[in-house]
């Protein structure tokens, strides 16, 4: 095979770079020129769809009230804290690291959080039946320690709230029970 010359290596680059911006370009306008999409049409709830299921999920005011009263929480007991707010899928709606909270405590927050709302009860519980299934700690995402309870609508899981930072489990629980309490005021 033939060895191109620089030059001719240079030339076809550039016009290999052309036809691709050109390409975009292109393509960005055309998407531009469009005539923009008329207003959806409003989804209805199907309730006797037996293919379809309703749930019930927190707002982002409530997760942010909730956390903030976790925060006002440990602050009244000068605790340095990080809480989460998860959904009921463990997708974090609301993260808030306390003034002077360590480095690893938002995360560990996080996966309090997701840990609660996944077996829906307070992770100090769940550290009891570590016992006897040890392996649940291997679970990716969840952490056994104390300080994760689980926010219910008629008994059931919506949310987690996840606390870490305080000196021990307990406290952290303490924190996110008032998380949930404020809930339901």
């Amino acid at each position: 095979m033939k060895k191109l010359s620089l030059r001719t290596r240079v030339v076809t680059g550039a016009v290999v770079v052309a036809a691709l911006g050109a390409g975009t370009f292109g393509a960005m306008s055309a998407s531009a020129s469009s005539p923009a999409a008329g207003p959806a049409a409003a989804v209805k709830a199907d309730t006797s769809n037996r293919n379809l299921q309703q749930t019930t999920h927190l707002t982002v005011a409530a997760a942010t009230k909730a956390a903030q009263a976790t925060l006002d929480a440990a602050k009244k007991e000068n605790q340095r804290i990080s809480v989460a707010v998860v959904d009921r899928n463990g997708n974090t709606i609301v993260s808030l690291r306390g003034d002077g909270a360590g480095p690893q405590s938002p995360e560990s927050a996080v996966k309090k959080a997701f840990t609660a709302v996944s077996w829906n009860a307070p992770t100090s519980e769940l550290v009891k039946r570590l016992e006897q299934t040890p392996n649940l700690k291997d679970i990716p995402g969840t952490l056994f320690l104390g300080g994760g309870a689980p926010v219910q609508v008629k008994g059931a899981p919506v949310a987690g709230i996840g606390v870490a930072g305080a000196p021990s489990g307990d406290l952290d629980e303490k924190f996110a029970q008032a998380g949930v309490a404020s809930l339901a005021r």
